[in-house]
């Protein structure tokens, strides 16, 4: 397993390896010690699995605060995504910067995504599949959210922002600004 530093030092890059034959591939995708060696001592509660349909969906920015925040690991194993992580610590030298990094089944990598920061994903191909691990189990009362479009966090989405295929919540978030940080 290789992990990889983004330009947001604690945002990084987990590229699993795959070791495969005839019959297909096995692939360890998380190991604790491995992490654990590589500063990333984490234990995750819950696992979740997202279908998405259309090319173009943009689910985010979403995030959990206290008492509740939550770190995630994505990856996409089917089809691809381009995943998103908004630093929003108030104070932080990162606040409101943002890592760009595609997942996809192909290239297997995956994206650690710490409490602090703001996560979302665009579909760039039909019928892609998610799957993420997170740290904290879901509070709908600490679940909080930042308008993926917002123009001072300056994400370059690979649709057409009227295009974009939203949720009702997703498209009345609020900006950065608006928002303040955690």
């Amino acid at each position: 397993m290789q992990i990889e530093d983004t330009e947001l030092a604690e945002v990084k890059i987990i590229r699993p390896k795959r070791h495969g034959d005839a019959r297909g591939f096995f692939s360890e995708v998380w190991n604790s010690a491995a992490f654990a060696e590589a500063g990333l001592d984490l234990q995750f509660v819950q696992d979740n699995h997202v279908l998405n349909g259309p090319k173009g969906i943009v689910r985010g920015l979403h995030l959990q605060v206290d008492p509740d925040p939550q770190g995630k690991l994505i990856r996409c194993c089917r089809g691809a995504i381009l995943d998103i992580a908004v630093d929003v610590r108030r104070g932080s030298p990162g606040f409101g910067r943002h890592v760009a990094v595609e997942l996809s089944g192909e290239n297997w990598a995956q994206l650690w995504v710490p409490p602090g920061f703001a996560h979302g994903y665009c579909t760039l191909t039909d019928s892609a599949e998610v799957l993420y691990k997170v740290t904290g189990l879901y509070n709908p009362t600490a679940e909080r959210g930042i308008r993926f479009d917002d123009p001072d966090i300056g994400i370059d989405w690979p649709v057409a922002l009227d295009e974009a295929v939203l949720s009702d919540k997703d498209r009345v978030l609020p900006s950065l600004k608006e928002f303040g940080g955690v």
